[in-house]
């Protein structure tokens, strides 16, 4: 599936509601198979080129249909949980929905486990000041992230659920070394950081209501 703002990484969970026919007939043979289908951004760069339909982001996830239910209607909801990065071959066919040849690609660790270790705890420190100082945050996902060990699975999720940015997501996700990853998310964080310091200080004591009146 080519979806517009959607970035899915190893590990994390995507819920996805299937309408478009091509889309049903995918999840049927899918379903009946080994329950594997890839999600790719659309790249919005190249989308009004001419020839070109739906073009993805070369580098994308793999996942596995963890639970699937279909409505009378014919549309499904199901949730998808991330396997593996993968990277685009070739396209086999585009119809009914599209086919393409693809190769798992690994992550590295880029540094010593003990420099990955203090990155994620860094890390996880600016979640929680960003969280205080107003960005949303769901309390589900910063509970997950603290029993998460490993700095590979951690910097994922984090980056699934704590970045709002697309792009930005992209590029984690074409970041393969985790030590790189650790530093690219934590200097996203700091400058959301910054940013919600300089609109407090702007805000002044003036109520989230009261701004526009400012």
């Amino acid at each position: 599936m080519t979806l517009p703002d959607t970035v899915l990484f190893p590990h994390a969970l995507l819920p996805l509601h299937i309408f478009e026919p091509r889309y049903r007939r995918m999840l049927r043979e899918v379903l009946s198979a080994d329950r594997i289908f890839v999600v790719a951004q659309l790249d919005q760069a190249h989308a009004g080129d001419p020839g070109e339909f739906e073009p993805a982001h070369r580098i994308a996830s793999a996942g596995i249909i963890r639970a699937s239910q279909t409505d009378a209607d014919g549309t499904s909801n199901l949730l998808l949980q991330g396997l593996c990065r993968v990277e685009f071959t070739g396209i086999l066919r585009e119809h009914p929905y599209r086919v393409v040849s693809a190769r798992p690609l690994a992550t590295t660790a880029g540094a010593t486990d003990d420099e990955n270790a203090g990155l994620r705890q860094a890390l996880l420190r600016l979640l929680a000041r960003r969280q205080k100082l107003g960005a949303p945050a769901a309390a589900e996902m910063a509970a997950i992230l603290r029993t998460v060990a490993d700095p590979a699975v951690f910097v994922d999720l984090a980056a699934f659920g704590c970045c709002n940015d697309a792009g930005v997501k992209q590029t984690l996700l074409e970041t393969l070394d985790t030590h790189r990853r650790l530093r690219l998310l934590a200097a996203r964080i700091r400058a959301e950081i910054d940013s919600l310091k300089l609109r407090r200080k702007l805000q002044g004591s003036l109520g989230d209501e009261a701004i526009p009146n400012n």
